[in-house]
């Protein structure tokens, strides 16, 4: 399980062998999510493993963390947009429900989900979605990947990654 990243997310992004990590950012890391049942998700992922929630953070670091969190969010409905025109917005949440150290999800929701859910949390989708291989990460999800690293980059001004 040593070599598994999954394992430890956050130090695996720290060791840069975390392959999901899109960009270095201000106190956390940008990642696409391992499921895209909902193309470009992602999820920013504070820098530090023993932080389990926002108010562990000192203000500063906290203020930086949120701001990543506005530019992946902005980036991910950027990339979204100009890949699906049945784009509809974006859902910002900081859970910490199952996963113990601080993180941010970055649903992109779109017009195409079925009506039932789509005005709806995302974690109300059934569970076969989250581990159906179908919609795990690979390499048909690369054009959403390098379009939300290219509007993070933007967005950010820096070159962290």
């Amino acid at each position: 399980m040593l070599n598994d990243w999954r394992a430890d997310r956050i130090g695996s992004a720290l060791q840069g062998r975390n392959p999901t990590v899109m960009k270095r950012l201000d106190a956390s890391f940008a990642v696409i999510g391992d499921t895209q049942f909902l193309p470009g998700y992602s999820v920013l992922l504070a820098d530090d493993p023993n932080v389990q929630r926002l108010s562990d953070l000192p203000r500063t670091k906290r203020l930086a963390f949120l701001s990543s969190m506005d530019h992946l969010g902005e980036a991910v409905e950027q990339a979204c947009r100009s890949l699906d025109p049945a784009f509809r917005r974006v859902n910002l949440e900081i859970l910490g429900n199952t996963d113990a150290f601080l993180h941010a999800h970055v649903w992109p929701r779109y017009e195409w989900e079925p009506a039932h859910l789509v005005g709806y949390p995302v974690w109300l989708y059934p569970h076969d979605r989250w581990s159906d291989q179908q919609f795990a990460l690979g390499p048909q999800h690369d054009a959403m990947r390098e379009a939300i690293e290219h509007h993070l980059s933007v967005l950010t001004g820096n070159d962290h990654s």
